[in-house]
């Protein structure tokens, strides 16, 4: 287990996060504390433009039993499914099509064994897709390099959409006893405005005994250790975790698309941003 708050764990990208000179001070409900910031990505570069491979990976195929959770979509490298649009963003596009025995093509994105952190603030700017069997997220998963596997190793949902339901996001931790369904989860719906016309930003502080959600420096959710703890269950958000953006179609959370779903559809993504106190 680890006790440092803060600690951040790089096996590639040491070089690339230093150095630590910039310090920003978000709103939160710690008072007094200053988030540095220690790593990101910025999207710059040509229209076209496929992502920094020093610090993403592409997560190919269509997983076991659709991602485990009966996903429809087959996810590619392909600048087709992600790329840069020359304005300072990175694009994730779902697209309808006959690919490698899939209906859908997408991609799926992380930091695995390139950004691996244990506590900070982890946000980023997003505009979401929209239409009935989109779901498009933003999360962290922990890492299993001791062997478990999932729920064990933890899940930390800053952000997921219901592409029918474009002004209400959830953010929910998974871990052994509150998975799936029975994660812990809290919403955060807009008025007068829709996750998908507009840029938000998603941030999660992640502490030793709780984590904190936010939408646009409003906290609209927190998790405690004690809160888990006191239901019997185990707290699992001790270790190293990596970042996760994709854009799913179909799967048990969204259901199918429909007639009504026009393809393709868009995640766009300014930044993602990473900070320790």
């Amino acid at each position: 287990m680890k006790s440092m708050r803060s600690q951040i764990k790089f096996k590639a990208l040491i070089a690339v996060v230093l150095p630590l000179t910039f310090i920003l001070n978000c709103s939160s409900s710690n008072e007094g504390t200053d988030w540095q910031l220690i790593w990101s990505d910025e999207f710059d570069g040509a229209t076209g433009a496929s992502l920094d491979q020093s610090k993403w990976n592409f997560e190919i195929g269509r997983g076991q039993n659709g991602w485990g959770n009966n996903e429809l979509q087959y996810y590619t490298d392909r600048t087709e499914n992600a790329a840069l649009d020359g304005e300072g963003n990175l694009v994730i596009t779902a697209r309808e099509e006959s690919f490698e025995g899939a209906n859908y093509t997408s991609s799926r994105i992380t930091t695995q064994d390139k950004l691996e952190i244990t506590y900070g603030r982890i946000e980023a700017r997003i505009k979401t897709p929209f239409g009935q069997g989109l779901w498009p997220a933003f999360w962290l998963l922990g890492t299993s390099n001791s062997g478990e596997i999932w729920p064990q190793i933890g899940e930390i949902d800053v952000m997921e959409l219901r592409g029918q339901q474009p002004t209400k996001i959830a953010s929910t931790v998974h871990g052994p006893g509150y998975s799936a369904g029975n994660g812990i989860s809290g919403d955060y719906n807009l008025t007068n405005s829709r996750f998908d016309t507009e840029f938000h930003v998603f941030a999660a502080e992640w502490f030793t005994d709780k984590i904190d959600f936010y939408v646009d420096g409003f906290l609209h959710h927190t998790v405690t250790k004690e809160q888990i703890e006191n239901a019997g269950n185990e707290w699992v958000y001790n270790d190293p975790f990596f970042v996760i953006l994709n854009v799913a179609v179909g799967g048990n959370y969204v259901g199918s698309p429909n007639q009504s779903t026009r393809f393709p559809q868009s995640m766009t993504i300014d930044y993602v941003r990473i900070y320790s106190e």
